[in-house]
């Protein structure tokens, strides 16, 4: 049996239309020239290049022109090419009248060109045919039984091999016996074109995995098997290394005996290896000297393709577009914009403090990390500030999180299974659950605890992942931590929030439970099944999480391209809790203070910017407040409401006569701009039309929204405050935003928010921007 590694030496146009019909197209003297050099280079290297061809989409089989077309393109690349392909994987089965009248079937017109061409070709010693029956989802009636296959055994030439994918397009497991029933009817032994890494059809996966669920003994019963990969180079050291493993394994060998091939055993030496190169410093797009000298490995590294989000068919990889260059370099920006000079002293102040734990645990609700949100690190965790290794533990975790397309890994086993049972469960911590046996609370606390250790770790593989020497490791793997980094931050978020603040059956206004069907009941691998195709549920480990949450199913949250400048910071967001004001206030001053121009002494009160933006929220709606922090404490905050003509009622009867108080309107001691900014708080609480409440009942407030480089950030802060909403009830939500704010309306728009209202129907200037949850 012959092994061959990656699809990308299948070279010539595949799948989509525009390339399927180029066949008809004959090289330039130039590209005849890079060809010719292209095969050179892949003998040099120990590689055989396969030049294929998929000429199926619009070839007219009886046509003698697009035969000698054919041939023609063919005939460029046969000096120096010892391998060819010819391609009919899907493709419609129907032909025109001319060759329904040629020929006796649509598998016979494949057949008799296929033929032909491997003649004028001088019946290379490698020739693949690609039938369009082929798996055995796609055979009618049956593999057995399918006219297209007995008519490809009996009519194709013997030494053509036919490429064949298993029971399915992704297949979960490969047969002896499903291979025999195949042996018979092709009258030879099949090629595997093994999808099991390829992640083309869906953008937030990848297969980080062993080689799994091929029995070595297949070999026998096989030409050869091609692995068609991850599109990502850096993502296919596991892949191909225990595809190599199971490849050397005994043929005849007893299961977890030492010579046989165990995928758990074969993952710890590919992960003993990889680790080597994942700390090496080496730069996307090329290798380093050590690297180079390395036997037989490509120096071709392919990048991310632009993939359809599409559910697909397609037996190959896409032509793979390369992503934007990441300026990566000591010159890339920061992660939020330049502080003013109060503030930076005073964040630099906070990274001196105490570096406690700033995650409180579930149960404690009414307490906070001492110092009011100032610098805190978890015991253990050090800054994700500068290029380091990848520890061992990383890297298992990585694959864990990125294992195989029907198969979880342990870690994200895990996640899923805890995130069910505490959104299952959260009616023993609930706001206004009746009396709970302690046992039971205690347990839900503390597998949330471990929930949220594990969502600790995969944000701190995210900066370990950034901040690594490895840079191709980065280009490669990036969208990927990225994504899941975002996710978990809301799952973390959301499970510190349900303690204590989700509202249970008994509430009047929501339920939790009552918002089930809006949340998946299932984990995608169990709604996938035996017999599913991997593309049925989409998004991998990320989206599954993203299906648990209330506002699961309204993507636009969560699916986003990431940032041009990919940042090392570690970020946290979590509930508000009563010690934060302080530095919430002082935040928002020094925001206020640098936006307006104004000096320290221009306000009279410090407290006026933080009662006015902040106040109202923090008194009467705490628990819809989250809070945005870094490595040197809270940069931003996200404040909600669940009832807009209830909280207007508390305000007007509370907080407005409270104000009055604190700011009287006489005496020398109150300043004019502290009496602006008073007006401006009974302004704020004005009255919205019941035909907005009614369907936007709650309302958002981004008065400490952070702007930073990675948006991506202050988005997820945005989503956790919506799940929240959602978990309690809410059917909708408004933001008013001012007109001349261009940067925050393209924010909001981008999270799906629709413009309701406009200062012109209404006595306020404001834009009101809203979505149905």
């Amino acid at each position: 049996m012959q092994l061959w590694g990656l699809n990308t030496y299948l070279y010539g146009p595949k799948d989509d239309l525009k390339h399927r019909l180029l066949w008809r197209e004959v090289y330039s003297p130039e590209e005849e020239a890079q060809l010719r050099t292209l095969i050179v280079e892949a003998q040099s290297r120990g590689l055989r290049f396969v030049y294929a061809l998929s000429p199926g989409q619009d070839i007219v089989f009886s046509s003698s022109c697009d035969l000698a077309l054919l041939k023609r393109k063919l005939k460029q690349a046969h000096l120096g090419c010892q391998a060819f392909a010819i391609l009919f994987d899907d493709i419609d089965h129907s032909m025109c009248q001319a060759d329904s009248e040629a020929f006796t079937s649509f598998a016979h017109a494949q057949v008799t060109v296929t033929n032909e061409i491997y003649r004028f070709l001088g019946e290379p010693p490698v020739f693949l045919f690609c039938p369009t029956e082929y798996c055995g989802s796609l055979c009618s009636p049956s593999v057995s039984k399918s006219p297209y296959l007995q008519t490809v055994g009996e009519d194709l030439l013997p030494n053509i091999t036919v490429i064949w994918t298993g029971s399915k397009v992704i297949s979960r497991k490969l047969s002896l016996d499903s291979l025999a029933e195949l042996e018979s009817v092709l009258q030879r032994p099949p090629l595997i074109w093994d999808n099991l890494h390829a992640n083309d059809y869906d953008t937030r996966r990848l297969f980080l995995g062993p080689f799994k669920g091929r029995d070595p003994q297949l070999r026998n019963h096989l030409r050869g098997l091609l692995l068609n990969p991850n599109c990502e180079f850096e993502a296919n050291y596991i892949p191909l290394h225990t595809l190599g493993s199971w490849h050397r394994a005994e043929t005849d060998y007893v299961k977890d005996e030492e010579c046989g091939y165990c995928p758990d055993r074969a993952l710890t030496a590919a992960l003993h290896d990889w680790m080597e190169e994942l700390n090496q410093p080496l730069q996307a797009g090329r290798q380093s000297t050590r690297a180079e000298h390395r036997a037989s490995v490509s120096s071709s590294r392919s990048k991310t393709s632009d993939r359809s989000d599409c559910p697909s068919t397609f037996r190959a990889t896409h032509p793979v577009a390369k992503l934007p260059v990441f300026p990566l370099n000591s010159s890339s920006p920061p992660s939020s914009p330049p502080m003013g000079k109060a503030e930076r002293e005073g964040r630099e102040g906070e990274k001196k403090r105490s570096h406690q734990s700033s995650q409180q645990l579930p149960g404690s609700r009414s307490g906070a990390p001492p110092g009011g949100g100032r610098a805190q690190q978890a015991p253990g965790r050090g800054l994700c500030g500068g290029k380091g290794l990848l520890s061992e533990a990383q890297v298992r975790l990585l694959v864990g999180l990125h294992y195989l397309p029907h198969e979880h890994g342990p870690a994200a086993q895990k996640l899923l299974q805890d995130l069910t049972w505490l959104k299952s469960n959260c009616h023993l911590v609930g706001a206004n659950s009746k009396k709970t046996q302690p046992q039971k609370v205690d347990e839900w606390r503390g597998r949330a605890s471990r929930f949220l250790s594990l969502c600790e770790d995969i944000a701190q593989l995210h900066c370990s992942v950034v901040g690594g020497a490895n840079r191709a490791v980065l280009y490669d793997l990036y969208p990927y931590v990225w994504d899941l980094r975002n996710t978990a931050l809301v799952a973390k978020a959301f499970i510190c929030w349900l303690d204590g603040r989700v509202l249970n059956d008994g509430s009047n206004l929501a339920s939790w439970r009552n918002c089930f069907h809006w949340c998946g009941k299932s984990t995608g691998a169990e709604l996938l099944g035996v017999d599913s195709e991997p593309w049925v549920f989409k998004g991998g480990v990320s989206g599954e999480v993203q299906m648990l949450l209330p506002i699961g199913s309204s993507s636009e949250l969560f699916t986003h391209p990431p940032p041009l400048f990919p940042t090392s910071r570690l970020y946290n967001i979590r509930p508000y809790h009563s010690k934060d004001k302080v530095e919430l206030y002082r935040m928002v001053r020094q925001l206020h203070l640098r936006t307006q121009g104004g000096q320290e002494s221009t306000m009279a009160h410090p407290d006026v910017v933080g009662d006015r933006c902040l106040g109202p929220c923090l008194a009467l709606s705490p628990e819809y407040s989250f809070i945005l922090e870094d490595e040197l404490g809270i940069c931003g905050c996200v404040l909600g409401i669940l009832d807009v003509r209830s909280f207007a009622k508390r305000c007007q009867a509370s907080w407005i006569p409270a104000m009055r108080d604190k700011y009287p309107p006489k005496g020398s001691s109150t300043h004019s701009n502290t009496q602006d900014l008073v007006k401006l708080m009974e302004e704020d609480q004005g009255e919205y039309p019941d035909s907005l409440l009614y369907h936007f009942p709650s309302q958002l407030r981004l008065d400490a929204l952070p702007e930073l480089v990675d948006v991506s950030v202050s988005r997820t802060l945005l989503t956790a405050l919506l799940t929240a909403l959602k978990a309690n009830g809410s059917q909708g939500v408004f933001c008013e935003v001012q007109p001349t704010d261009h940067q925050r309306l393209e924010f909001l728009t981008k999270l799906g928010f629709l413009e309701i209202l406009r200062g012109e129907a209404r006595s306020r200037e404001g834009v009101v921007l809203g979505r149905l949850l």
